[in-house]
């Protein structure tokens, strides 16, 4: 009789177990560099056919139960008018959706930029969600920036912050990257004090990368490096930016860089990521590699 009771409680913890792991378990979508518009080739960035590669690459992801899809930065590039092209696109998307402002994202008239915010469904130019046992802050990389940064004070403090970094040699102090503003800054921390107190891992995403260091970084990198450090629940940085892609992992954060879906003449890219226990398996399909991330 003990040997029964012992039997069924272990098989209780099992099956109770299994189904703890399958609750923290969950699939997203990810797209980056869409970057649509109405123009011809440049860089090997084949930007009418972008439409035509959201769409198939909506159809394939809605084939599956994600529990949402996000865009990494630069949806549309130049014109405004491209988000009347691919916003329908994007809102065939069955899973729950978000946006990762990108620096093209802004490359429209001073007077419509608010707009695109507005059409990108963005409450908040920076902001998180909680999936599962995880938190999600979703960064702006163009809060100080040349091109995004909208009020006086802003546009201030992006000034500051380029004349103060500009005589360090920086690879990444480029104009058409930018920084993250010491309001946001703070946020982040108390985003990760919160995560802490509840037991979450944390997930960044920005559209301009940290690692590894070249011209897409974005400038004040160490200072948010240095934040970000003393946090063990910080486990990945996905982005954007950077077409090419990358990878590196430091300090157990993997710092994933997507490929731009824009680019080149016949191929697109674009990935399911799956979230388990103690690894996240990015299924990529076309020029985004697939490949598993060991969380530590």
């Amino acid at each position: 009789m003990k040997k029964t009771v012992l039997f069924l409680t272990l098989l209780l913890c099992t099956v109770s177990c299994q189904e703890k792991n399958e609750t923290t378990s969950f699939k997203i979508g990810i797209i980056s560099d869409c970057q649509y518009c109405d123009c011809d080739v440049k860089w090997d960035r084949y930007y009418k056919k972008a439409p035509q590669r959201l769409e198939e690459a909506i159809a394939i992801l809605n084939k599956d139960s994600l529990n949402y899809t996000i865009h990494l930065g630069d949806f549309i590039d130049k014109d405004f008018e491209s988000l009347a092209r691919v916003l329908p696109l994007w809102k065939r998307l069955k899973s729950p959706s978000y946006h990762v402002l990108g620096n093209h994202d802004f490359e429209v008239k001073d007077s419509l930029k608010e707009k695109v915010i507005e059409q990108l469904n963005l409450k908040n130019r920076y902001y998180s969600f909680v999936e599962e046992d995880w938190r999600f802050i979703v960064l702006d990389g163009n809060d100080l920036s040349f091109h995004g940064a909208l009020t006086t004070a802003k546009k201030e403090q992006t000034d500051s912050l380029f004349n103060l970094l500009k005589n360090k040699e920086l690879p990444y102090l480029k104009k058409w990257n930018g920084a993250l503003s010491s309001e946001q800054l703070t946020w982040v921390k108390k985003e990760l004090d919160s995560a802490v107190k509840k037991n979450q891992k944390v997930g960044f995403y920005c559209h301009f990368p940290i690692f590894p260091i070249d011209q897409h970084n974005i400038w004040n990198r160490e200072q948010f490096l240095s934040i970000i450090k003393p946090y063990a629940n910080v486990k990945i940085y996905f982005n954007g930016h950077n077409h090419a892609g990358a990878y590196q992992m430091e300090n157990n954060v993997h710092y994933l860089t997507f490929k731009g879906m824009v680019d080149t003449e016949s191929t697109s890219a674009f990935a399911k990521v799956k979230f388990a226990k103690d690894t996240i398996t990015v299924e990529g399909y076309y020029r985004e590699p697939s490949r598993k991330l060991v969380l530590k």
